[in-house]
């Protein structure tokens, strides 16, 4: 599965996203496609190897989060 986490601080490494992932609960990060955007809220698709209901929580806790400085914006990509 995929979750789009927007609004993540500029510069944030792909192990920062991993970090993220693995404390909330989601530790198999598979891919990462960075989406700078214009720079304003760069963006990232993170693919996990996590069943829909982990995911599930995983983009609630992260949705609103306050993180470097950011609110973040987590959405699951269902396809």
């Amino acid at each position: 599965m995929k979750v789009w986490i927007g609004n993540i601080a500029p510069g944030t490494s792909d192990d920062e996203l991993r970090a993220l992932f693995a404390k909330y609960g989601v530790p198999e990060v598979t891919a990462i496609e960075q989406v700078p955007g214009d720079g304003s809220r760069p963006a990232a698709i993170v693919e996990v190897a996590a069943a829909q209901e982990a995911v599930s929580k995983l983009t609630m806790r992260l949705n609103g989060m306050y993180w470097k400085d950011r609110s973040l914006i987590a959405q699951a990509i269902l396809r």
